[in-house]
């Protein structure tokens, strides 16, 4: 019988994973039903015309999201846990755009952290720029 253990993966600065998606008026009213944010400028066209945007546009939040779903599944993976997250909001997505968001280490730090830089982009245009904490998986 072999002892098998479970090697910690190494993580090194300058990894990277990115998505495209597509974020659908179901997409937008699911995110409303879950937190209670109905704000007309997201889920009526009537309303959202009378705007600076002229259309519907998606929750800040529901786009930021997106980058759990990257960190958990993808870089640095499952058991990823979230410490912290700096967001700036630079402009909107429109319901109905596509959004590609990306995670990438910029940090490894002591105690299993790292520093992650967020990018979210959409109609050629950085959208949110940020950076999150984490504590890396073991494995």
């Amino acid at each position: 019988m072999s002892d098998e253990r479970a090697v910690p993966r190494a993580f090194t600065v300058g990894e990277r994973r990115e998505m495209t998606r597509t974020v659908t008026p179901r997409d937008v009213a699911a995110f409303a039903d879950l937190t209670g944010d109905r704000n007309p400028v997201h889920l009526d066209p009537a309303f959202a015309a009378t705007t600076r945007f002229g259309r519907p546009i998606a929750h800040g939040m529901l786009v930021a999201s997106l980058f759990s779903g990257i960190m958990g599944q993808q870089l640095p993976g499952p058991g990823t846990i979230y410490l912290g997250q700096k967001l700036r909001f630079l402009a909107p997505v429109f319901v109905g755009a596509e959004v590609t968001v990306s995670v990438e280490i910029i940090e490894i730090k002591e105690k299993g952290r790292a520093t992650l830089r967020t990018l979210a982009s959409s109609d050629g245009k950085v959208v949110i720029d940020g950076d999150a904490e984490v504590l890396l998986p073991k494995t």
